[in-house]
């Protein structure tokens, strides 16, 4: 059985991720689990999560979902506005709910893309991270 859509395709807040996220090289996009995902060989993004025990998709549902640097991970989950996302927490994943962040129209969209870029070079094969620092 298919997971249903827990996304609008006309929201704001995703078409900005997926500018960002489909201008790194060899991104690609696929619904899983009902949720816009972003990879290469491997996921390095994802759009809308859920936290350990509230299975909801409501709260965080304008929310984008990356992997960080181990050293860096626990710094961002002291601001209020990451969270510690149900099933991919443990493997070092954070999410920012965007929302927190303020409207679309007045986000801090180079920070986002920032989170973005940290997460694909995490996960992204090394020819690929070659390319985006070339161009």
């Amino acid at each position: 059985m298919a997971h249903p859509l827990m996304f609008d395709p006309g929201d704001a807040y995703l078409r900005r991720v997926r500018e960002i996220c489909l201008a790194l090289p060899g991104a690609d996009e696929k619904v899983s689990h009902g949720r816009p995902t972003f990879f290469t060989t491997k996921v390095f993004a994802t759009y809308g999560g859920t936290v350990k025990g509230d299975h909801d998709p409501e709260p965080y549902r304008h929310s984008l979902l990356v992997l960080t640097d181990a050293a860096e991970r626990p710094a961002l989950l002291g601001d209020d506005r990451f969270y510690d996302p149900a099933y991919l927490g443990p493997a070092g994943w954070v999410g920012l709910d965007l929302r927190a962040c303020g409207p679309p129209e007045g986000l801090d969209w180079q920070e986002v893309a920032e989170l973005v870029d940290a997460s694909y070079r995490l996960t992204a094969p090394r020819r690929l991270v070659l390319e985006l620092d070339a161009g």
